[in-house]
């Protein structure tokens, strides 16, 4: 398996990059290295994918922060799609370090119940779909509270019982030099309580691992890399600790049609050269389906943009709406018959001296300007 670069250098930035730099840093990547820039290019493809991942991960706090902490290891489980597991950093802090009490000495207590680990889910929809929102059925397999013990770990007709260790505290304290180290309790592991009897079903987890049906709600407007906390939708906590989070991650897919940016939606639509130097009427394509009318004034260049008001991409939690901005591509004709090239051949006698190509003309003379010709 081949090692993951790292996040910043596929960005090209620091460290310690703003967010504002993180956003600029990815914007130019992007445009550089975009499907439609690079047709049939699978590398490009690839390096679209790697500054992608990495701008979800650098430009989210938490992330950012874990990813400084430990790397790569940090997404390993929910790396490339589905679903992925996390834990609190803290207990892994307190898991490797104990905690160290200088000063006065801290009064023991209770360890309280163990919250489950958030869930990770990434879910690919399509640009119609982020603009019209849906409601998706999700199957997540995940820990479930354990029905026979109803989450004690505990046999039927039996519970758990105090830890003589720790005296149901969950911390036991050991004495280092000019130090007092308190350490989760080795024997009941921070619970405070331990199991004499465990229950057959959990084992005496509390939990056990089921495929679990969600029906969540996408609003409409959302972006890629759109975050959706489902908050206790994440894996049980171990004998009644409270149930973590559940968060979606929202990848939109590439369009064949229309570029979003933000709001607003883009769309290069070729025209013939004749209806550009006489002027007319085309039909659009928009995103919620059939098509409208766009009016092409006469003498209209290559790369003209037009806007449509509100017809672009729908504004998340607003009954806004961006616009649609079409640039319109002029098509030299190919494969004239002899008679189209009687006529073309015509009008270009037609049209010497007649300043029918203004912009030919202003930059040849612009040339003979700069060269000192006459």
């Amino acid at each position: 398996m081949a090692t993951k670069k790292d996040y910043y250098d596929l960005l090209g930035v620091s460290r310690t990059a703003s967010a504002e730099e993180l956003k600029k840093a990815y914007r130019k990547l992007a445009m550089q290295y975009h499907p439609d820039r690079n047709h049939g290019n699978a590398e490009a493809e690839h390096k679209f994918k790697e500054i992608n991942e990495a701008y979800d991960i650098l430009r989210d706090e938490e992330k950012r922060a874990a990813y400084d902490r430990f790397g790569h290891d940090a997404f390993a489980q929910g790396a490339g799609g589905g679903f992925g597991f996390g834990a609190g950093f803290s207990d892994i802090f307190e898991e490797m370090f104990g905690e160290i009490l200088g000063g006065g000495r801290r009064p023991q207590q209770r360890q309280a119940a163990r919250r489950g680990a958030d869930l990770r889910y990434d879910l690919d929809i399509s640009l119609e779909e982020a603009f019209t929102g849906l409601k998706k059925r999700l199957t997540i397999p995940t820990a479930v509270t354990c029905e026979t013990c109803s989450g004690s770990g505990a046999a039927h007709g039996t519970a758990p019982t105090e830890c003589s260790t720790c005296h149901g505290h969950g911390r036991v304290r050991a004495q280092q030099g000019f130090f007092t180290v308190e350490r989760a309790c080795p024997t009941c592991h921070g619970a405070g309580k331990v199991i004499q009897n465990p229950c057959k079903s959990c084992s005496g987890e509390g939990h056990v691992r089921r495929q679990r049906t969600l029906d969540v709600d996408i609003p409409a407007g959302v972006e890629d890399g759109t975050r959706i906390r489902l908050q206790g939708e994440g894996e049980a906590g171990p004998r009644g600790g409270h149930s973590g989070d559940l968060y979606i991650i929202l990848g939109v897919a590439h369009h064949p049609v229309f570029q979003r940016d933000g709001a607003n939606l883009f769309c290069r639509v070729p025209i013939p050269m004749t209806l550009a130097a006489l002027g007319g009427s085309i039909e659009v394509p928009i995103l919620e389906g059939g098509e409208t009318t766009l009016e092409i004034d006469a003498g209209t260049q290559s790369g003209h943009r037009a806007r449509l008001r509100h017809k672009g991409m729908s504004v998340m939690r607003s009954a806004a709406r961006g616009d649609l901005y079409v640039e319109l591509a002029v098509e030299t004709p190919q494969h004239l018959s002899k008679r189209q090239k009687e006529l073309l051949a015509e009008f270009a006698d037609e049209s010497k001296g007649a300043k029918t190509n203004p912009e030919s003309e202003s930059f040849l003379t612009r040339v003979k300007e700069a060269l000192g010709r006459k």
